[in-house]
């Protein structure tokens, strides 16, 4: 009797053993460096530790070593993707410190322009989500359609990705009637397009089968966790800084605020497709109702003494700057809040198998990718003396004497 309950202890102990498994910093799945840790209990991950530090750029601190204009260029390299958003965040921030509104076309452009870049980044994460899946053919014609988006933010902008378009007291370029023409002519290409991948989203069997139940975010959680964006509203809340606070005229521009409420992958896959048919209908509104003027006001180079917090939302959510001025042509405190770092929380909740609800490590990349993550924009960095629970940041003069020391 003793060696039979000996054995079944030895086989429930077999049952019971946990193994770690690393993804990253470099791993051929992740575009940027981070690392997770996954807790697994044969394909079943019970847990997950998320390491997102390993590419700290220093931007926060390189912003106050170069003036107001030439932080224009700076911000929009937080993320490439997210560039509109972040430019116009952050001319925002420097417009509130000025008391200054600028006119009412160069908010129309900036509103067009914004929408065409969401366009842009659903697009781009509809077809790498495809990838995930190994829906390859799916994922080509996302991106051939994509280019239709692309092609046009070259012609308003210049520049195919990092637009710069947005500046401090406007934008830098008009729109002709001819590009208005064309931006329309590719509003009615991409609506086309986008309505049947909607279809394949609810109808084909491989996206069904590997998305709709995967990545489970209850409300409750998506709201505890802080979730922003599509993240958030793929749980059912309706929350957009768009409508709930308005900014660049979204008061005047309509729109809805989409929301799914199976809270799996496959509703923020849903989330983002209606949200480009959401941006298509404004992007035309603002084409139909541009009013004429003045696309930038002049404003000093450097602003008065003051502070101010801009949100805008960006693709992957709420997105927040804080700008401190001292009155000279250099902020004295910028800080960049981006959605991705808010998520974090979130996708470790999704990758967690709990209350019945089990996550499988083949669940991993899509659920992991179902946030959008920008891991470059994430990265923050501080001194900790754990000894004596003491935290501090070097300034710039601190830093450079360290590396002096030290010969680096």
């Amino acid at each position: 009797m003793q060696k039979e309950e000996l054995r079944s202890e030895d086989k429930k102990s077999s049952y019971e053993l946990f193994f770690d498994i690393p993804v990253g910093p470099q791993h051929p799945a992740l575009k940027e460096p981070a690392f997770f840790k996954f807790k697994v209990e044969g394909e079943r991950v019970i847990g997950v530790d998320a390491d997102v530090s390993y590419n700290h750029r220093g931007i926060e601190k390189a912003l106050e070593q170069r003036n107001y204009i030439q932080n224009i260029y700076l911000i929009e390299r937080i993320c490439g993707i997210c560039n509109v958003a972040h430019t116009l965040c952050y001319a925002q921030a420097v417009e509130q410190i000025h008391g200054k509104e600028i006119p009412p076309r160069a908010n129309y452009i900036r509103l067009m322009i914004e929408e065409l870049a969401r366009i842009h980044s659903h697009t781009l994460w509809l077809g790498v989500a495809a990838h995930e899946i190994g829906f390859d053919t799916l994922f080509m014609y996302v991106w051939r359609d994509r280019e239709v988006v692309m092609d046009l933010i070259e012609m308003l902008t210049g520049n195919r990705v990092t637009t710069a378009i947005n500046t401090i007291g406007g934008v830098r370029r008009d729109v002709s009637d001819e590009a208005k023409y064309k931006v329309k002519k590719g509003m009615d290409i991409l609506e086309e397009r986008l309505k049947y991948y909607k279809k394949v989203a609810i109808n084909d069997p491989t996206i069904n089968a590997r998305c709709s139940g995967v990545g489970i975010l209850k409300p409750r959680d998506a709201i505890k966790l802080c979730a922003v964006g599509p993240t958030l509203r793929a749980s059912g809340i309706k929350n957009d800084v768009r409508a709930d606070d308005p900014y660049a005229l979204h008061d005047e521009v309509p729109f809805n605020v989409i929301t799914y409420d199976t809270m799996d992958v496959l509703a923020r896959v849903l989330v983002r497709v209606d949200e480009t048919l959401e941006s298509v209908n404004m992007v035309r509104y603002c084409v139909d109702h541009m009013p004429s003027g003045e696309v930038k006001i002049k404003l000093p180079l450097s602003p008065p003494i003051g502070e101010s917090v801009s949100r805008v939302e960006a693709p992957r959510g709420e997105l927040i700057h804080y700008a401190r001025s001292n009155g000279t042509n250099k902020p004295e405190r910028y800080k960049v809040r981006t959605p991705t770092f808010e998520n974090i929380p979130s996708v470790c909740e999704m990758l967690t198998s709990k209350n019945g609800y089990e996550v499988n490590i083949a669940d991993i990349p899509i659920t992991l990718a179902s946030i959008d993550p920008c891991f470059s924009c994430t990265a923050r960095m501080e001194f900790r003396d754990v000894s004596k629970g003491k935290t501090w940041i070097w300034s710039l003069e601190e830093l450079k004497a360290h590396c002096k020391k030290k010969g680096i």
